[in-house]
């Protein structure tokens, strides 16, 4: 359980793969981490849960060799914390626009001698790990992933993935779109040009390149990009979808004639 390989992983090159947990269930949780992904996403930006919901989610995942990975609602130190201290092996922070923010999340992540984060984390209770080892060793663990999710953003790129402590650059499609004056259309040209260009203007940085999509065909064009930390949509995603297919063939077809 402890250490998770995630980092190791990512510093070797390695693609990362990862989806989204739908709702904080413990079986859901155990299915999604059935399914040979790197890392799990939960988030906290946009649902209405926060770490306080999470009760034993992060650690059900760290027993299956999973990388729990929390997405905070802001760049915020009391967020940042509760996150790593219920589990986290890799935390997300959200809208980082400039180098200096992206100084402020490396602060708010690791402990001294990196960082400034408190000292007492719950999970290896929970886990039944060696408390006081965990927090000796926990800054070789932590992975800190920062997204990209504007054009301020993309102007400051270089800036950002040169502050020590970062691992991943996420790239965020929707919000760039909101960026670029054409919410929801990740498809335009400028949000393409954009994540195109970003592996290539940080080729040979000790960086890895992130985003999240759904479309398998398109999360294969993020790789041959330079994209190696991915999120695979959702299971709830996909099921609904296949839900959907099923309904309709069943509804147009119910004896499977023609």
């Amino acid at each position: 359980m402890y250490p998770n390989p995630l980092k190791q992983k990512l510093k070797s090159g390695q693609l990362v793969l990862g989806t989204a947990l739908p709702v904080f269930e413990p079986s859901v949780t155990t299915l999604s981490c059935q399914t040979g992904i790197d890392f799990l996403w939960i988030d906290t930006e946009h649902s209405p849960n926060g770490a306080e919901s999470l009760g034993a989610i992060p650690v059900l995942a760290r027993n299956q060799g999973v990388a729990p990975m929390i997405r905070v609602a802001w760049n915020d130190p009391h967020l940042i914390k509760k996150a790593f201290d219920v589990g986290a092996v890799a935390v997300m922070v959200p809208q980082v626009n400039t180098a200096e923010e992206a100084a402020r999340a490396v602060q708010y992540a690791f402990y001294p001698p990196i960082g400034q984060r408190g000292v007492s984390p719950h999970w290896p209770l929970i886990a039944g790990e060696d408390w006081m080892n965990v927090i000796r060793t926990a800054n070789d663990e932590t992975v800190l992933i920062v997204q990209i999710e504007s054009v301020q953003a993309y102007e400051n790129l270089e800036a950002i993935a040169a502050v020590p402590g970062i691992d991943v650059l996420l790239v965020g499609p929707m919000d760039m779109s909101a960026s670029v004056g054409k919410i929801t259309d990740m498809q335009c040209e400028e949000v393409q040009s954009m994540m195109q260009e970003i592996p290539k203007r940080l080729a040979g940085a000790d960086i890895v390149i992130g985003t999240t999509l759904g479309d398998v065909s398109e999360l294969q064009q993020k790789y041959r990009w330079g994209y190696r930390f991915l999120n695979v949509g959702s299971p709830l995603g996909y099921g609904i979808s296949a839900l959907k297919q099923h309904i309709h063939t069943l509804r147009t077809k119910p004896g499977g004639e023609g």
